[in-house]
């Protein structure tokens, strides 16, 4: 007896074009911000557990495991993604530019 293959009896593969769920579990669509087009890719908690970032919206840390936003220039590389919490990039608009750090915060 042959083992059970567990892949779909379609044929094809759906069609996965527009904002479609990627390998983290999220999706990614197109912004436009501060007359710049950025890349928002909608991170599932699933998909990053032990991993932590720090948000640039409210300085705040992101904890491993926490659904959260990645967001870069479109023309950027990957040092330019930067990880949000998905409150703070929806309100990026109302936010003030400069972000204020308690005497004793890592500076990351």
């Amino acid at each position: 007896m042959s083992p059970r293959r567990n892949r779909p009896h379609g044929g094809e593969n759906p069609d996965r074009s527009g904002d479609s769920g990627d390998r983290y579990g999220g999706s990614q669509r197109s912004e436009s911000w501060q007359g710049e087009e950025w890349l928002v890719r909608h991170v599932a908690g699933a998909s990053s557990p032990g991993k932590r970032y720090r948000c640039p919206g409210c300085d705040q840390e992101i904890p491993g495991g926490a659904p959260h936003v990645v967001a870069w220039p479109e023309y950027g590389g990957v040092d330019d993604r930067r990880h949000w919490h998905k409150a703070c990039w929806n309100a990026k608009d109302r936010r003030t530019t400069r972000v204020q750090r308690s005497r004793n915060a890592p500076k990351y």
